[in-house]
């Protein structure tokens, strides 16, 4: 079946299970194999071919292998790498020995190091191979790509309050759903919640935030979300834990967002905003927030402005974007907030993708239930992917605290949310 996360491969399958042959691997493929290794900047990595030729660098002896099932593959390899490869390898038609994320981590950190993939910091990155830029009505349909494609699905793999954000591990043999929980205790010690006042979140996923800000903090929140199935489970749990009263979730975009809140957060919707909605974004928080009030923004971010992988706009999370922290500064820099506190969080979300493959592989039996072999391999490159680009530093987490620069009524040092501990 096709699948709304992936969409519909634009490539032709070959023969049964995506291989095709394509008759004898000839020398001119084999050069050509060599000239892509040469074009990724020659990582340690061997590829083999159709009916058993094998290219690798000179003297070396790499024990991760791409294995090319037919010509076709190999040559929309070269036309465009950053799409097809994961395309062909959601369809069967690459396999990765040696494990995927290692080898997404070699071929990252070689193309960072090669003149035809390094790119300066680019103020128009967030335009690049971009369909849909984030208007009301297309940033619906961008989330609607990711998010809605059924809760059943995310439960498997997700923590018990289904956050789909960057967890907090406090210790590291923490579990998934304590870091979780360590995520959420570190957000509201930062923004030094006090039972009586009003929180304003933005984007905000199943609800887990909203309803342990209210259950354990005493506040009242209003939690905004263009995500239906979301919002669905959201108010189901709300009912259910009994904070209904102190949580309203409101599927609608964060643009009409009115009132006035003491605190205002948002965690893991930045990345769909997009650098052109920034200073659209810093006048809603400015009109919503009080003169002493408070905020905190949680985003996926990185350290030059840099384009998405079209693969993964098309495939996964169109009209999505990670900002740098120079970006991130239109929010604020047009209006009177002043930047409290910077903290980066990357290993916590190379940890936190980890978990979330190894059980996503362990729910692989219920997965082919939902979806077929192409969502499966899709999904695992995704988060593969994810956890190579964490740890080799690609990709940042970044946790802003922020209020306006009026505000004095601030803590003295960090011991507020350092000390205690943090526990779950």
């Amino acid at each position: 079946m096709n699948n709304p996360a992936t969409g519909t491969f634009a490539v032709s399958s070959g023969r049964k299970g995506g291989r095709n042959n394509s008759g004898r691997c000839t020398t001119m493929d084999r050069w050509l194999a060599q000239k892509i290794l040469h074009a990724l900047g020659d990582p340690p990595l061997r590829i083999v071919l159709w009916g058993g030729g094998a290219v690798s660098e000179v003297g070396s002896s790499p024990d991760i292998t791409m294995i090319i099932h037919d010509r076709g593959t190999l040559w929309r390899f070269l036309v465009n790498p950053l799409l097809h490869f994961g395309d062909d390898y959601s369809a069967g038609r690459i396999e990765i020995e040696g494990g995927l994320v290692r080898y997404m981590e070699v071929v990252y950190r070689s193309m960072a190091a090669t003149p035809r993939f390094r790119q300066n910091s680019d103020s128009a990155a967030y335009r690049r191979n971009q369909p849909n830029l984030n208007t009301l009505l297309g940033a619906r349909k961008n989330i609607h790509h990711h998010y809605d494609i059924g809760n059943d699905f995310y439960r498997l793999w997700l923590d018990t309050e289904m956050q789909y954000t960057c967890a907090y591990f406090s210790t590291p043999d923490a579990s998934l759903d304590d870091a979780q929980i360590a995520k959420m205790e570190l957000i509201c010690r930062k923004l030094g919640l006090r039972s009586g006042q009003t929180v304003v979140e933005a984007g905000c996923g199943w609800g887990a935030l909203a309803r342990h800000m209210a259950g354990k903090y005493g506040v009242t929140v209003k939690a905004y979300n263009i995500s239906r199935e979301q919002i669905t489970h959201a108010r189901q749990r709300a009912g259910a834990e009994g904070v209904a009263g102190r949580v309203e979730y409101i599927e609608d975009d964060y643009r009409t967002i009115t009132g006035r809140c003491d605190v205002f957060v948002s965690v893991g919707m930045l990345e769909h905003v997009g650098p052109d909605h920034y200073q659209e974004l810093g006048g809603v928080i400015d009109r919503t927030l009080t003169e002493q009030g408070v905020g905190l923004i949680q985003t996926i971010g990185q350290n030059r402005a840099t384009p998405m992988s079209p693969w993964f706009l098309k495939r996964m999370f169109p009209g999505s974007y990670p900002p740098t922290l120079r970006e991130m500064m239109a929010i604020f820099e047009t209006r009177d907030f002043t930047v409290l506190d910077v903290e980066n969080l990357r290993l916590h979300y190379a940890k936190t993708c980890e978990q979330w493959l190894d059980r996503y592989e362990q729910n692989l039996d219920q997965v082919r239930k939902m979806f077929d072999e192409t969502f499966i391999r899709a999904w695992r490159l995704y988060l593969s992917g994810c956890i190579a680009n964490f740890n080799i530093g690609s990709l940042q987490l970044f946790q802003v605290l922020f209020a306006r620069s009026g505000n004095n009524l601030l803590p003295w040092t960090r011991d507020r949310y350092l000390n205690p501990p943090l526990e779950p």
